[in-house]
């Protein structure tokens, strides 16, 4: 069993830690590594690390630097189907899923190895007579993230080689459930010509996500999670003199209209729902069947649902894995529980299913039938339960999206170009699909919500990358 180490200064270093997580393969139970609950302290060696490391590293030609993310680039091809295995591994997720979230890191790392084009500045001459005018993208300092466990290997990598590229020193906390991917991928980082310090790792929990809020030393922190820790991290970082961007969580809706073309539909509406066991911040929440499309849509639901296949991710023919823990287990089935007591149609019951024996098994269900004034209506329920909540028209079904607090991506199934072009002109989340399933923006546009589901101005990688990684120095200049 692996007792994992933090990486600081170039050095893989014990943490001065007096507890440690055990972590599991989902689809086992089995403990496969245990994490260190490190401390400030460590947090405080990791910032000084990267803070020495800074002047240097900021100095250094952007293509230089840009090298360095071609070469990582290539490790991460070179070993795809290892870190791919890792993931499922870690996480449960299938092979295919862990496969297709690390093509979505790769091509992060692609867009920012663009960093010498995207970090032009410009300028203007003769603002007044015989004065001119430029600015520059300059690095901010050291930054910092802190990881879900959702995405053990893409989520990290929606910051990372953009804030190296854009010449900052970097701290990344992964996810104390599922830190193995990271750890693999730091040990490739070693091989690509980083100097000690410009990337630094710090396993943990808690402890080390409110160290990094306070540190004086970090000048900008990146988040993603629940709502309520997105939140508190905003909140306290921003109060400590940070720029922060804080993902929070999600109740997506997915509205069919009654032109849409459900045998196409509908299998993309399921993925939606039930791939990676839910367990995903743009996952399909609440299936809005607008008027007479309602029947058939629950149905096909259902039989999807019914149909899945579900176990371990790394064996062939598997649809579903298990979601991360025995605890989110048990917290996704209270919610079935919760369903049935508020009054809502449970018309697929995975709790039914025959599940395997070992590791951290959820059978997919739905619920038809449901209200915002239930709980599986209003709060994320983070796992394989799909809820109906049909309407008559869709201004019903945008007023059940105002009515809600998060608004971080959505989708319309439909055949009418006019209510496409209206639902993505009226919706309130910031990722809306048109016939998409998952409205996840490819890695050179911005990724995020709105509302509660998103805290702060510049979202995640695209341009708004290389606007949150630096500093806009403007220069007025005349000579005489």
């Amino acid at each position: 069993m692996e007792l994992l180490s933090n990486y600081i200064g170039g050095r893989w270093t014990p943490a001065s830690a007096t507890e440690w997580l055990d972590v599991h393969n989902p689809a086992r139970g089995e403990v496969i590594a245990r994490t260190p609950m490190s401390s400030a302290m460590n947090v405080d060696a990791a910032v000084q690390a990267a803070a020495a490391a800074f002047p240097g590293w900021s100095e250094t030609p952007p293509v230089v630097r840009a090298r360095t993310m071609f070469a990582f680039k290539q490790r991460l091809e070179d070993h795809f189907e290892e870190l791919a295995r890792l993931v499922t591994t870690e996480h449960g997720k299938t092979l295919d899923e862990s496969r297709g979230s690390l093509r979505r890191a790769i091509e992060c790392v692609e867009v920012a190895c663009g960093g010498p084009s995207m970090l032009m500045g410009y300028g203007l001459e003769n603002i007044a007579a015989n004065i001119d005018c430029t600015v520059m993208k300059q690095p901010i300092g050291v930054c910092a993230a802190i990881a879900p466990f959702n995405f053990p290997a893409m989520v990290p990598l929606w910051f990372l080689p953009f804030a190296v590229v854009c010449g900052n020193t970097f701290v990344l906390k992964p996810s104390e459930q599922v830190p193995l991917s990271m750890q693999r991928m730091f040990r490739l980082l070693e091989e690509c010509d980083l100097p000690p310090g410009v990337v630094n790792l710090v396993n943990g929990g808690k402890d080390v996500a409110e160290a990094i809020c306070d540190h004086p030393g970090i000048k900008a922190v990146s988040f993603v999670g629940s709502t309520t820790v997105a939140r508190h991290i905003y909140q306290r970082a921003t109060h400590a003199g940070k720029r922060v961007q804080a993902l929070g969580g999600a109740k997506n809706f997915i509205v069919v209209m009654p032109d849409a073309d459900l045998d196409r539909a509908m299998p993309i509406i399921s993925e939606s729902f039930f791939g990676c066991a839910g367990e995903r911040c743009l996952a399909g929440s609440i299936l809005v069947p607008v008027g007479p499309s309602h029947p058939d849509v629950r149905d096909r639901l259902v039989a999807t649902a019914e149909s899945l296949k579900v176990g371990d991710g790394l064996e062939p023919g598997i649809d579903m894995g298990p979601v991360i823990s025995a605890r989110h287990r048990n917290r996704v089935l209270g919610y079935v529980e919760a369903g049935v007591r508020e009054g809502a149609t449970l018309v697929a019951d995975g709790r039914k299913r025959s599940l395997p024996k070992s590791g951290f098994f959820v059978g997919p269900s739905v619920f038809d039938q449901v209200s915002a004034s239930m709980s599986i209506g209003h709060e994320e329920i983070f796992g394989p339960v799909a809820t109906v909540a049909p309407v008559k028209d869709l201004d019903e079904a945008f007023r059940m999206m105002y009515a809600h607090p998060n608004a971080n991506a959505t989708s319309i199934f439909t055949s009418s170009g006019k209510a496409a072009r209206e639902f993505a002109h009226r919706a309130t989340a910031s990722m809306v699909g048109v016939n998409i399933g998952v409205a996840a923006p490819m890695s050179y546009f911005p990724f995020g919500g709105a509302r509660d589901s998103f805290f702060g101005d510049l979202k995640v990688h695209g341009r708004d990358a290389f606007e949150f990684y630096t500093d806009k120095k403007v220069t007025i200049s005349r000579w005489f």
